[in-house]
């Protein structure tokens, strides 16, 4: 039971009708990794700056989160990200983005890593993401997130990828550009031709939807009343996915459909704060009983016509 989460560890500034931060604790990597920890254990790698202290050490650790192979380099600063939704909170604005140690990120994967039974690769350059896949032939599950800067600037590498792993994770309109098709029925059967077995498509207040060859299955997204800051909510997803994924036996279907739900329900508790603030504070009985809630929403009876066709079958 392990997961092996390879992405950016940032500093995040944002600004939502809502409130604002100056500097939180942000990233692919830091909001997949505390979500997926709730379910499994998890290991990351990463690199951070000298200005990456003690107070954020304290986050990774407090959830159990193994970051020997988070890369410190001392006399560096760590990667820095500054946006603004305005009232549809389905569009971040980039208004800053400082690569810092992030722009020369190599990953290094010690021995502990290289025996992670899943993996989840982050949105990083689709190369690095291919050379992290090579040392880990024995994964059991692979999967990767990517977005449009790569899909248009490194097409062929990030193609090459896709092959060599099981699940992709994106967002729809990634998806639609990716496979170059409008519709996203047809994009999903596109991408998923060139190898994978699974496609995760994140559609933000919409839900999420799952393909896979013989099967398509969706979910809303959680209702909610107080949205602050979805900055991190895909990532979030992808860690209650591949956490909850990490925890089962057999990575089937059915247990790709709970993990979808748990995505969701990680997710759901993200945006209700800013940055990783909500996650941070959650407990096992909160997950849960969202959980439930998910169920009861979602749940419909069968007709006595219905429940007769199937009878007569």
């Amino acid at each position: 039971m392990s997961l092996l989460i390879v992405g950016s560890v940032a500093f995040d500034a944002v600004e939502t009708p809502f409130g604002k931060r100056e500097r939180m604790l942000g990233g692919a990597a830091t909001h997949c990794s505390i979500s997926a920890s709730f379910f499994t254990d998890v290991r990351i790698v990463g690199v951070v700056g000298g200005d990456f202290g003690g107070e954020e050490e304290s986050v990774f650790e407090t959830h159990g989160i193994d970051t020997t192979d988070l890369e410190r380099i001392p006399d560096g600063k760590t990667f820095f990200w500054r946006g603004r939704y305005d009232y549809d909170l389905n569009t971040a604005h980039t208004l800053d983005t400082q690569l810092n140690v992030f722009a020369d990120f190599q990953p290094k994967l010690s021995e502990g890593s290289r025996q992670a039974r899943l993996v989840f690769l982050g949105n990083i350059q689709p190369d690095l993401q291919r050379s992290v896949r090579e040392q880990l032939p024995n994964a059991e599950l692979v999967a990767l997130d990517t977005m449009n800067y790569w899909i248009n600037e490194a097409r062929e590498s990030l193609l090459e990828t896709i092959k060599v792993v099981n699940v992709v994770i994106i967002n729809d309109a990634e998806a639609r550009m990716l496979a170059d098709e409008p519709n996203l029925v047809k994009a999903a059967r596109k991408i998923l031709s060139w190898g994978p077995s699974a496609l995760v498509v994140k559609r933000g207040e919409y839900g999420a939807a799952l393909f896979t060859s013989e099967a398509y299955f969706a979910i809303p997204a959680f209702p909610l009343e107080s949205v602050f800051d979805p900055t991190g909510a895909g990532d979030t997803f992808a860690g209650g996915f591949m956490g909850y994924l990490s925890s089962c036996e057999k990575l089937d279907e059915a247990a790709m459909r709970r993990a979808m739900i748990y995505g969701s329900v990680m997710a759901s508790f993200n945006v209700e704060e800013f940055g990783t603030e909500r996650v941070q504070r959650l407990t096992h009985e909160e997950i849960n009983k969202r959980f439930q809630t998910f169920k009861q929403m979602t749940y419909f009876e069968a007709t006595p016509f219905e429940r007769a066709v199937k009878a007569a079958k």
